[in-house]
């Protein structure tokens, strides 16, 4: 399992659990609302910031293998014209 899904599921796991505290702790019903909603924004918040960092970590990746590919097809490129110039000379 890649380190992206045991973060995700770790904050899912922590949500989960003070949900089910919160639920089962003596509290009135307007208190217990304000809890979860302020507990959902605040885990909420937490995983747009994994998401992000994902995204940025898949776009650089991205990046470095359209590079090497750009550099691969460059370099084949090349060497095909050199190629056809040896056969023009011959």
């Amino acid at each position: 399992m890649n380190s992206g899904k045991v973060a995700i599921s770790l904050v899912a796991a922590a949500a989960i659990g003070a949900v089910l505290g919160i639920l089962f702790a003596p509290s009135k019903g307007a208190a217990l609302r304000r809890k979860i909603r302020r507990m959902g924004e605040k885990e909420a918040d937490v995983l747009k910031d994994k998401f992000s960092d994902f995204a940025e970590n898949m776009s650089q990746n991205f990046e470095k293998v359209k590079g090497t590919v750009v550099d691969y097809a460059n370099q084949t490129i090349n060497k095909n014209q050199e190629k056809v110039k040896t056969a023009e000379n011959n």
